[in-house]
């Protein structure tokens, strides 16, 4: 094989997206690693471990010793904020460790980041937000890896690459930031409860401008930068290349439901949306959907957060295209594409016109 991709978070929204894109180019093995074990798309050979069990990692990988590409999409969600940056440092620090000892032939190390390298989670920040913006007092776990990253790649003959996507969203089960599935869910129990798509979030959030990366777009961006010279230890922001309004958007998406909208209320879906395991379930045997629980569909503590920001979230993606990347989408067809897939997997519901 020309390459060999390793994906550790395989089963992420990201993760998946990347594998799956990588595992489509020619002379290509992909080995996805993740503490779940889960249905990957063919050509995806999955390792289950967990990345802070340095002698698991090990045993696991031993039999892997040509890797030549890493893409690094692996979390894991601690509340304090020193102590999530000293865990996925880690994460990241052992993957390190095992590949670089075996795989003399490694060329490229892709790392996931996001806006709240930019401070988009704590309030108001500078737009269009770009890479070489002035860093946020740490701790954040994202500098650190980066770090990390730039320390070990001295001297050495692969390179790292930065991704900076914004409201990631796609094709995953099981993830808790995961926008697009978050939406179709809440559309589909919506309707059978004989709702109105009405926006969840704020008056000021309906209004403000905000963009999306798909996960295709982001597992593009993901092999070009493992390919291509110009993205040799650089960062590049990536989201689908339009911005938009929830309230130009949101009737759209109705739309594709076949459902009326109303106007917008703050309904935290944490909080309302809980006790509806029940709804699921009967939607998914009226149906004949995928047998997949609730809780694997749903990630409404991270929409609520989407749906509370009340200010511009907009990063600018001109290095990406002066650097070479070009791929875009309009959010609209991507919210499209990804309704199709869901009803092509079976995961909600075959498309219906308004009653």
């Amino acid at each position: 094989m020309k390459n060999v991709a390793i994906v550790a978070g395989v089963n992420g929204v990201s993760g998946r997206a990347a594998a799956q894109y990588w595992a489509s180019v020619p002379e290509t093995k992909v080995y996805g690693l993740s503490r779940r074990a889960l249905p990957l798309p063919s050509g995806i050979e999955a390792i289950s471990v967990d990345l802070l069990q340095a002698n698991d990692l090990k045993k696991k990988l031993r039999k892997i010793g040509n890797v030549t590409h890493i893409v690094f999409g692996a979390y894991m969600e601690k509340r304090d904020t020193a102590e999530r940056s000293t865990v996925n440092t880690a994460l990241l620090r052992n993957l390190l460790d095992v590949v670089e000892a075996a795989s003399p032939s490694l060329r490229h190390v892709t790392l996931y980041q996001g806006s709240k390298a930019y401070g988009a989670d704590l309030g108001s920040f500078k737009t269009p937000a770009r890479e070489n913006d002035p860093r946020l007092m740490p701790p954040n776990f994202y500098y650190d890896q980066e770090d990390l990253l730039r320390v070990r790649q001295r001297g050495k003959s692969w390179h790292w690459t930065v991704l900076r996507p914004e409201g990631t969203s796609g094709f995953g089960l099981g993830n808790p930031m995961n926008l697009g599935m978050s939406i179709a869910i809440y559309a589909v129990i919506s309707k059978e409860l004989g709702l109105p798509l009405r926006f969840p979030g704020t008056e000021k959030a309906y209004r403000a401008l905000y963009q999306i990366t798909y996960a295709k777009i982001l597992a593009r961006a993901t092999v070009w930068a493992g390919l291509s010279d110009s993205a040799a230890n650089e960062i590049f922001n990536i989201a689908n290349g339009d911005y938009f309004r929830w309230q130009h958007v949101w009737p759209k998406i109705a739309a594709m439901f076949g459902m009326p909208v109303a106007d917008p209320i703050p309904t935290p879906l944490a909080v309302y949306m809980a006790d509806k395991a029940q709804v699921w379930d009967a939607i998914v045997r009226k149906y004949n959907l995928q047998p997949v629980s609730y809780d694997q569909v749903s990630s409404w503590a991270f929409a609520d957060v989407i749906f509370g920001i009340e200010y511009d979230n907009i990063l600018s993606t001109i290095k990406a295209r002066q650097a070479g990347f070009h791929d875009c989408i309009s959010t609209e067809e991507m919210f499209a594409d990804l309704f199709t897939d869901l009803r092509r997997e079976r995961i909600i519901p075959a498309a219906q016109k308004v009653d």
